[in-house]
């Protein structure tokens, strides 16, 4: 009970609740998740940037090498398939940041997309693009077949 007096306090001091039930988190906790959001979707850019790069050189050099055999071209054609796979992962990354960005501009960062309660603070932490509380999570989850990547 006494770790969960902690938490509470910590959670009563970091994120206080206004009476309409919105979360205000304190100025510093807002700017620094801005800055953990904004170097995430910094580095995603370049790495979509570079594996788009890498993906054309790998395309380049597949035509180049047509007189390669069967087998080549199928391990070619893999390679490229999954640079794009990761690419795409990247992207979906860069647009959960920037819907987040645009939660924090728009003063409903930390409030889940779904049931529009508070979004606990140990889960802003760790993953500060999270757009659903854990349990609105869990369902969407269960009803949106997508990639594991796409998991909590």
């Amino acid at each position: 009970m006494l770790g969960e007096d902690k938490r509470l306090a910590r959670q009563s001091m970091t994120t206080p609740v206004d009476p309409a039930g919105s979360a205000r988190f304190a100025v510093q906790e807002i700017a620094r998740f801005k800055t953990r959001l904004r170097r995430r979707a910094s580095l995603l850019k370049e790495e979509i940037r570079l594996g788009l790069l890498k993906y054309d050189e790998d395309r380049f050099a597949a035509l180049a090498d047509r007189v390669g055999d069967l087998e080549d071209q199928s391990v070619a054609n893999l390679v490229g398939d999954l640079d794009l796979s990761e690419i795409d992962r990247d992207v979906e990354e860069l647009r959960d940041v920037e819907s987040a960005l645009t939660r924090l501009a728009e003063d409903r960062f930390g409030l889940c997309i779904d049931c529009e309660k508070l979004i606990s603070f140990e889960r802003l932490d760790k993953l500060p693009s999270a757009a659903r509380c854990h349990a609105c999570q869990e369902h969407f989850e269960a009803r949106d077949r997508r990639p594991a990547y796409r998991k909590l």
